[in-house]
């Protein structure tokens, strides 16, 4: 090629670098979406899905038993604002073949900005409403029961039963307790009334008293002090255990160092500081996998203990893999 040639072509070849360089600086749009909320673990044989149904900020001024000071340094050394408190909205679904269960379903409607998020997160999942059989309660405050009905009081899972401890049942779903308590807790007596309001007109709201089983695969503990009836569910399959523990611990950041700080929604703040203690140390003594409502998604993981100390091991994410398939370098 001439020079002329090349002198006539790199115009051209300049057009196209420029041309390319624009093209490169262009911004490129955030996605700004998050993975759909769901996490699988296998326990035996059955499977554990951990479903994120939202969150809600608290006041770190609702727990109790450290001065406000040191419960702010606590939130602060775990990078957690110390102003407002970040509790998660999980519920949990186990599949064991022969029943489809669902534990706790979230805050739902009523919180609306930051939850409900639960029926698209099982749907991602891969199930859908109608397959839930059966719904365990571990108690009957709003951040679990709201997820069993729509804005209009519809019920979502129309094919379940929905199982609730009978002391709870009795003192959430009494109108003359609800009458007797005080007006800024009225609400959260017809909030539990109205979610269960279907199951019970179609007759699938059943109660129970522990240690009876909802269905066989499950055994149930009544763990009072939250609540008059929180109850834990405990899952046993091919010598692996997973034990659903509700509302037995708020803040990650607080109360596994110090089991004796309460919160302001305990019915009987003794009792369930008491509770924590001996359901942690069992924990900790044992290698049960532990479901909690409102650690950070997927709430999933085991307690251990070091002194009078309890600390939080989360799960690992990885494939979907039961422990026994799991191949051992040596």
């Amino acid at each position: 090629m001439s020079l002329f040639s090349l002198q006539r072509y790199r115009p051209l070849g300049l057009l196209a670098l420029a041309v390319a360089s624009l093209a490169q600086a262009q911004p490129v749009a955030q996605v700004k979406t998050q993975v759909p909320g769901y996490f699988r673990l296998a326990v035996g044989d059955y499977e554990v899905t951990a479903l994120f149904d939202g969150y809600n900020d608290l006041s770190p001024d609702l727990l109790q038993g450290l001065s406000k000071d040191a419960i702010r340094a606590l939130l602060t050394r775990q990078h957690v604002d110390p102003a407002r408190m970040r509790t998660h909205f999980n519920t949990f679904l186990v599949n064991t073949g022969s029943h489809l269960i669902l534990v706790d379903t979230g805050a739902g409607q009523c919180i609306g900005e930051t939850a409900g998020s639960l029926v698209g997160n099982l749907r991602a999942a891969g199930y859908e409403p109608e397959q839930v059989d059966t719904i365990l309660l571990t108690h009957l405050h709003l951040d679990h029961v709201c997820g069993l009905v729509d804005g209009q009081g519809a019920a979502l899972f129309n094919q379940a039963k929905v199982y609730v401890e009978q002391a709870e049942a009795d003192y959430w779903l009494s109108s003359a307790n609800m009458a007797k308590a005080p007006a800024a807790a009225r609400e959260l007596f017809e909030i539990a009334q109205r979610s269960v309001a279907p199951y019970k007109a179609a007759g699938r709201l059943q109660t129970f008293v522990p240690p009876a089983a909802p269905v066989p695969e499950v055994q149930t503990q009544l763990e009072a002090g939250h609540t008059p009836g929180s109850t834990t569910y405990r899952f046993t399959s091919a010598g692996h255990s997973i034990v659903f523990i509700g509302d037995l611990v708020h803040s990650l950041a607080v109360q596994f160092e110090h089991p004796e700080v309460g919160i302001h929604f305990d019915s009987n703040s003794p009792q369930a500081i008491a509770t924590r203690r001996a359901v942690f140390g069992g924990l900790a003594d044992g290698d049960a996998w532990v479901g909690a409502a409102h650690l950070p998604f997927p709430g999933l993981g085991h307690i251990s203990r070091h002194g009078k100390v309890f600390e939080w091991v989360p799960a690992l994410y990885g494939p979907y893999q039961p422990a026994a398939q799991v191949p051992l370098l040596k």
